[in-house]
């Protein structure tokens, strides 16, 4: 409900003859002058829902609201509260270097500090006259005559006020009263949007500083295992437990090369599989002594983050198995990474050598290896069918799999 506004009492003055009145009581030039209020206020609102910067939004409603009150003057009041003032952030009419810059004080003597207040919209017609308030130095130096003044409330705290000042003679009436209250309502609305705004863009500029620290924690993290184990690698006399030492590194480095390539990419939920799959044969191919991993992916293949991971973890596991197994010691290795679509959200994803080829009668199910055993359990998580087939010379290993993960 609107507060009761605090209106001074005009003097008496002498009946003078009543202009033409049109049916709803108002003179044809005023009726006009509302009609073109109601305007304004459709035009304010427009500019408002366009999602205007702030600066150019208040700009245009000082201007908005000197027109609609045919008035000289108007000026936007925000309120500092460190120093209990209102600073005239925008304004029509005024002196060079009074917008930004001028401040009246905001406290219950003055009119706009009474509006901030008290939320009473304040009319005064008769500054000359007035009792109730001290005019503000700003208006005396600019010889204004009348002032109305409205709270421009935002949802948590008032932003400041809205007040159109004249020179001229004349009267702010309850409907101008009307209307300017319809203006800072408007007004007031986008600048708290604006402010929520605001809010929620430091809140996410502070929750992407919080994902970098984490993802700067987890990283170092990852590397500090690597590196243990890998000391560990080293300083074992068992060359099994050498070996196994290494293998778990190696295993952790790949889940680290995930973490930090989907870090990388702009997109959330989902990334291009062929691609990611690419950045992966690169980073194995760059660690991997005597090891070419060559990728030949189809582009535009997207896929779930969660799948990804699983996919690419099971592909790192194939490499390795086929750098360990398919050549011997000390032989130059080249694996190849395919994908390529199939049929409608289905894929397959082969691993290839040039190796030795795998013993008669190998079941890849049946693998008691720890590599196989990943494989299996990873194939299984991403509900992809597993195909051995014997090349001349090597082997090559298909996972035929959804983009999406089945209900």
């Amino acid at each position: 409900m609107s507060q009761e506004p605090v209106v001074e009492q005009a003097p008496t003055q002498a009946p003078t003859q009543a202009p033409t009145q049109a049916k709803d009581g108002l003179a044809d030039g005023a009726l006009m002058l509302r009609v073109r209020q109601q305007e304004i206020l459709a035009e304010l609102g427009v500019t408002a829902l366009q999602g205007a910067g702030f600066d150019a939004l208040i700009e245009r409603a000082a201007m908005l609201a000197a027109e609609g009150m045919r008035a000289e003057f108007s000026k936007i009041l925000e309120y500092l509260p460190a120093q209990n003032r209102l600073l005239v952030r925008a304004g029509v009419g005024w002196d060079p270097g009074i917008v930004g810059k001028a401040t009246i004080g905001a406290d219950y003597e003055s009119p706009g500090g009474f509006a901030l207040r008290t939320g009473k919209p304040v009319i005064s017609n008769h500054l000359g006259n007035e009792d109730r308030f001290r005019t503000p130095d700003l208006l005396l130096e600019h010889g204004i005559h009348r002032a109305i003044n409205v709270i421009l409330q935002g949802d948590r705290e008032p932003f400041g006020v809205l007040e159109v000042d004249s020179r001229s003679p004349g009267q702010f009436t309850e409907y101008d009263l009307s209307f300017l209250q319809g203006a800072a309502n408007i007004l007031g609305m986008a600048i708290e949007r604006q402010r929520f705004e605001r809010d929620l863009k430091a809140a996410l500029a502070r929750h992407e500083v919080l994902l970098r620290e984490v993802d700067h924690r987890v990283k170092n993290s990852l590397q500090l295992v690597i590196s243990f184990l890998r000391l560990q690698g080293d300083g074992a006399d068992q060359p099994e437990v050498r070996h196994h030492l290494q293998e778990a590194a190696g295993r952790i480095s790949a889940i680290a090369r995930v973490h930090q390539r989907l870090n990388q990419t702009a997109k959330i939920e989902s990334l291009d599989l062929g691609a990611y799959l690419a950045d992966l044969c690169k980073d194995v191919d760059d660690v991997a002594a005597n090891c070419t991993v060559i990728a030949e992916v189809s582009p535009g293949i997207e896929i779930s983050t969660v799948r990804a991971i699983s996919t690419a973890l099971l592909v790192n596991e194939l490499i390795a198995n086929a750098a360990k197994h398919a050549y011997r010691e000390g032989a130059s290795a080249r694996i190849w990474v395919g994908l390529s679509q199939i049929a409608e959200g289905r894929i397959v994803i082969s691993v290839r050598d040039e190796g030795v080829g795998l013993p008669q009668g190998f079941d890849p199910k049946a693998g008691k290896g720890l590599g196989m055993r990943i494989v299996n359990a990873l194939a299984r998580q991403l509900d992809a069918e597993i195909e051995v087939e014997p090349r001349q010379p090597g082997t090559e290993i298909r996972l035929l799999m959804s983009v999406e993960a089945k209900n």
